[in-house]
């Protein structure tokens, strides 16, 4: 049995099914993050491809490819061109360079997408962010390999260090290592900020290996006539063991026997770098019940979420973006002249769930957070440093802009894949995603109105409504009488029946003289 009253500072739990794969980081036993793999729906970003150029679109600049991934990919004219920005936002780090990158851009570039791609054309693509609902996957040409340390730019030739390595002997130290690297001339090289922790020999060992990787794409490339795929980047099991490896985490916790014995295998590279124990979950009840992460997980597709203090949060999507309200709720206010701190609690606590929230979701793209109004500009600020704060454990790529004078904080957070949501669910075939259906009323006001159209436009004497069972209930009460009484007034006759594959909102109407269905 597993003692939950020992709370582990790190550990990441493993649940394997046939069809999912589900990763779940625990912080101190809460769940800090959560990834859901499906084997149908697997992740392909940073994979490489062969793609056909399929349709170019010169109004916007951009082209389709077919990747063999179902949906056509989609390519910018920006992602053909090399540009330096977009990998400093890929790998989340600013470049030190030993040259001036501004001289190295200013060459000058086509305007047109149609002089640098043609229909039918083969090339050689990477997946930059996973298809999303009907939106097929975002390509660049401009193809990097991550390794644990460095980053490989093939088709460029950076060679630098990530700032985010603060200790500049560290910096000099590796910018020195790379500059030796005997690679060709148009290649790049990054050292990541993981490098920092890596010998001289690691680093040779890992370009050597990422170099080999290009040799095989690139091989593959000219073997093949068709679209596929060339270079598939490490799945979850491998990103579990690495994340512990490099983050220092406690413990892995696998409930599947032959994924266990394969993360004990990759273990074995790195064990010297630091001893992680992965254990084998054994108890019947499900491991994911018994740490509490499914109810985490039903938590966190609710609309509703309470906070502690008996406050709550709304979480609502539109089209352009995610909204988040925060409440009062039950929270106690306590005296008046507390009423300002109160709130500034309640907000205080919301700012920390919300990025939580955000982590587990996996929302992305525009959000909005409407926190409780205060008075004090100096409990606003407390509020969007407490966020941004909680939002500094977030891999994604997030950027948090002011509070305004109504209690509003824009931000927006990278979208790396589906929501939570979109994974777990589909769109009602009644609302069509929207929530909402017809009230019963509305419905009876509409047949109404057609049963008056067919009697007195088309000439129909005698009809028969086919309803939804639950709404043919609704309309014994008074309405059926009522649709007699307008059937008598033009001497027809009407009939009733039901058919529960209808949808609830819908009806029909047939003639009982030939039994065809009459159009309305």
């Amino acid at each position: 049995m597993y003692d939950l009253t020992k709370k582990t500072m790190n550990e990441i739990l493993l649940n394997i099914e046939s069809k999912e794969t589900r990763y779940a980081h625990l912080h101190h036993g809460q769940l800090h993050d959560l990834i859901v793999d499906r084997k149908k729906s697997r992740q392909i970003t940073g994979n490489i491809y062969r793609g056909r150029v399929t349709n170019i679109l010169h109004n916007i600049q951009s082209a389709f490819i077919d990747i063999n991934e179902g949906e056509n990919g989609f390519i910018h004219i920006s992602d053909i061109l090399e540009n330096t920005k977009k990998f400093e936002e890929m790998f989340d780090m600013d470049f030190d360079l030993d040259y001036d990158i501004s001289k190295m851009d200013a060459n000058p570039k086509p305007k047109d997408i149609s002089q640098l791609l043609k229909t039918d054309q083969p090339v050689l693509v990477q997946v930059v962010k996973e298809p999303i609902g009907t939106k097929g996957a975002r390509l660049t040409s401009n193809i990097s390999i991550a390794g644990r340390y460095l980053v490989l730019l093939p088709n460029n030739p950076h060679r630098g260090v990530s700032r985010k390595i603060e200790d500049k002997a560290s910096r000099d130290r590796l910018k020195k290592v790379i500059r030796s690297f005997e690679m060709p001339q148009d290649m790049g090289l990054i050292c990541r900020t993981a490098g920092a922790q890596a010998t001289t020999d690691m680093l040779i060992e890992e370009a050597t290996d990422l170099l080999k990787t290009w040799v095989s794409v690139v091989d593959k490339f000219h073997q093949t006539s068709h679209s596929q795929l060339l270079f598939e980047e490490s799945d979850l099991i491998k990103r579990a063991i690495l994340t512990c490896v490099d983050k220092k985490f406690d413990r892995l916790l696998v409930d599947d026997y032959t994924v266990f014995q394969h993360c004990k295998h990759l273990y074995q590279k790195y064990e010297a770098e630091h001893p992680l124990k992965i254990e084998f979950y054994r108890d019947k009840v499900p491991m994911f019940e018994r740490f509490n992460i499914e109810r985490e997980i039903d938590r966190a597709v609710r609309r509703k979420i309470w906070l502690p203090s008996g406050g709550y949060l709304y979480f609502d999507r539109t089209e352009a973006m995610y909204t988040v309200d925060v409440n009062s709720g039950r929270s106690q206010s306590g005296a008046t002249n507390d009423v300002e701190e109160s709130l500034v609690r309640i907000n205080l606590e919301a700012a920390e769930e919300i990025a939580r929230q955000l982590r587990l979701r996996n929302i992305g793209g525009l959000i909005i957070c409407d926190f409780i109004d205060m008075r004090l500009r100096k409990n606003q600020r407390r509020i969007l440093e407490r966020l941004k704060e909680a939002m500094k454990e977030d891999s994604a790529k997030c950027t948090i802009l002011g509070m305004s004078e109504f209690g509003l904080i824009e931000m927006t957070r990278q979208r790396s894949r589906e929501s939570l949501t979109q994974t777990i669910y589909t769109a009602c075939p009644y609302c069509s995603g929207s929530g909402m259906v017809k009230s019963h009323e509305t419905v009876s006001v509409e047949i109404e109105r057609s049963l008056k159209k067919l009697l007195l436009c088309q000439n129909q004497f005698a009809v028969k409504l086919v309803t939804h069972p639950e709404l043919n209930r609704y309309l014994d009460g008074t309405d059926k009488d009522f649709y007699q009484k307008i059937a008598g007034k033009s001497n027809a006759q009407i009939e009733f029946a039901v058919n529960d594959n209808l949808h609830i909102n819908d009806y029909l109407f047939y003639s009982t003289i030939n039994g065809q269905k009459l159009e309305v």
